[in-house]
């Protein structure tokens, strides 16, 4: 699908906060572009900090840098629409690279640094880029540079001064170390940084101008749990309404707010919470690659006011830490995660000075589709997801018929609205699938909207089981088995089955020191829920296959077929319990 440019800019307002309190939650209809953005911050609070754990800058210097990066992209030929692929690790040239691509109209195409060779391959194909950024490898971490040369045949040999003449990726032309060092293949550093030189700074402002709100300034390519990663177009307009509208309507940000973020800058969440903190003058504060114990105490140094871990798996490992309990965060004032209700009252209860906001989250709505207010009372905040972002629809239907259903009644979410993504790259027959004649985006999540028209994640339709025809929802048997004291995440997947087509699998990870068996684990559910909905295997994991921020399921689900179907589709073990319930 491809994104037309149907608006010219828009001013972006003043954010500043009224003389002697927060902003007021009025909410704007307001457009701009990302590069507006980064402007108006360094003109809100040039002082501002961006800060990751081993290198930080104020905004007045990443402004400086942005336009350098934006200038050299220029001399090696981006023009406004072309694609620059971003394979960064945590660091401040991840922010610069967006803001750069932004001003030249340049698509930029953060790429998941956990992709390996055949979806980092389908990445640099279909997203047709011209230019990719590399980071140099980190020891722990990844070879980035190696795993590019694992994917494109030929790159080792290329000469890094010329333009790459690549079957397997015709359109690419340079790839540009942004560390000091050498790597086969790609641009040094300084190369690079001399290229600034021959571009005008003036004309990297005209062409900031020209820069039309609705089009697109990222392809943000999914997590990878379907066959092949799908690039969603998302605009310049999305991204920053978005950001606006948490910055201003939710956590009322201001220039004195410091937030600390964990989330990859190839994610979403990352990106758009950068923006909400831009759009305030807000410092953002990043993890890195996260580790619990810098991160608390980057949370102390950095006096902290909002954290943004927003998955249980992240804020889990902080709360769960040693140094949590002697780490100084009285500073915080609201920490936004999700989860079933009994961990987030679990969290709540291990941090009870800060606000709990939830959300309801997806890359189509450019991160938060809803977010809790902050006038929502705690039940509220701690089992719902929050009401849609201003100018954002969204309806509640039956799957199988269309049709709406009532307040409190789970169906398959649909939306639309200005932070809706435009679809998805290259992919007409799935875009006329997915998103109606009337422009409604049929997310296949499984939600509830209540009489306050908060809107709840439950489900995927695809975590929807038939156990011998009957429908069984994971969330659910995860709920039970979460209310365990020694469990600390648990996942339900579906394994095959030859008498019921497909039962429950449960995996589970538990504390340190817990002794909770097999058989714990199924005795808790059995009593609590219908017996076919009662998980017939248990494994208990101390790791989980991550994509980005999510679970693959996807691979759980294939770990656990295929240990059961070696020898052909098995029969589920009988229930029975060992306790008196």
């Amino acid at each position: 699908m491809t994104v037309h440019p149907e608006y010219s800019h828009d001013s972006l307002l003043t954010l500043t906060a009224p003389a002697g309190g927060r902003p007021d939650r009025r909410t704007y209809a307001m457009a701009s572009t990302i590069g507006d953005v980064y402007d108006r911050l360094v003109e809100i609070n040039p002082t501002g900090d961006l800060v990751f754990p081993d290198e930080r800058c104020t905004y007045a210097e990443l402004g400086q840098r942005i336009d350098r990066m934006a200038r050299s992209l220029r001399a090696l030929g981006i023009e406004s629409g072309d694609s620059v692929g971003l394979l960064l690790a945590p660091a401040l040239d991840n922010v610069a690279a967006l803001g750069a691509c932004a001003k030249l109209g340049a698509v930029s195409v953060p790429i998941n640094v956990r992709f390996r060779t055949r979806e980092l391959s389908h990445v640099i194909s279909d997203g047709d880029l011209k230019v990719i950024l590399v980071s140099a490898p980190n020891p722990g971490y990844s070879d980035y540079p190696a795993m590019l040369r694992a994917s494109l045949a030929g790159l080792a040999a290329s000469d890094a001064a010329s333009p790459l003449r690549l079957s397997d990726a015709p359109e690419l032309r340079h790839v540009v170390l942004v560390d000091p060092g050498d790597e086969p293949g790609c641009m040094p550093r300084a190369a690079f940084d001399r290229l600034a030189e021959l571009v005008d700074p003036e004309e990297i402002e005209r062409l900031a101008e020209a820069v039309p709100v609705r089009s697109t300034a990222t392809i943000m390519y999914t997590s990878g749990t379907e066959s092949n990663p799908k690039g969603c177009l998302l605009s310049h307009e999305a991204l920053v309404r978005t950001g606006l509208a948490i910055a201003r309507t939710r956590f009322d940000l201001t220039t004195d707010d410091r937030m600390w973020n964990p989330l990859p800058m190839f994610h979403c969440g990352g990106i758009v919470l950068s923006l909400a903190c831009f759009s305030a003058g807000a410092s953002f504060i990043h993890a890195g690659f996260f580790d619990p114990a810098v991160s608390i105490r980057q949370m102390e140094q950095e006096r902290c006011t909002v954290a943004h871990p927003a998955f249980e798996t992240i804020w889990l490992a902080v709360l769960n830490h040693p140094d949590f309990d002697r780490a100084d965060l009285s500073r915080i004032r609201l920490a936004v995660t999700v989860g079933i209700p009994e961990r987030m009252w679990s969290m709540y209860e291990r941090f009870p000075q800060a606000a709990v906001f939830s959300s309801f989250g997806a890359t189509e709505a450019s991160s938060h589709l809803g977010l809790t207010q902050p006038d929502d009372d705690l039940e509220h905040r701690l089992r719902c997801g929050g009401a849609p972002l201003p100018g954002m629809e969204v309806r509640i239907v039956d799957p199988d018929t269309g049709e709406d259903l009532p307040p409190d009644t789970e169906g398959e979410v649909l939306y639309r609205g200005p932070d809706t993504f435009d679809g998805y790259y290259k992919a007409d027959e799935l875009n006329a699938e997915c998103i109606d004649a009337d422009g409604w985006f049929h997310s296949k999540d499984i939600g509830v909207i209540d009489d306050g028209g908060r809107l709840t994640f439950r489900s995927r339709l695809k975590d929807m089981l038939k156990v011998g025809g009957e429908n069984v929802s994971a969330a659910e048997i995860e709920g039970v088995i979460a209310e365990l004291p020694d469990v600390v995440i648990v996942q339900v997947v579906s394994a095959p089955d030859r008498r019921y087509v497909e039962v429950a699998a449960a995996f589970v990870q538990l504390r340190p020191n817990s002794t909770l068996s097999e058989q714990d684990i199924i005795d808790a559910c059995i009593g609590k829920i219908a017996n076919f909905k009662v998980p017939r295997y248990v494994r208990f994991v101390s790791e989980w296959p991550m994509s980005g921020t999510k679970i693959r399921k996807t691979d759980l689900r294939q770990m656990i077929s295929d240990e059961l179907t070696a020898d052909g589709p098995p029969e589920a073990p009988r229930l029975a319990a060992t306790r008196s319930r």
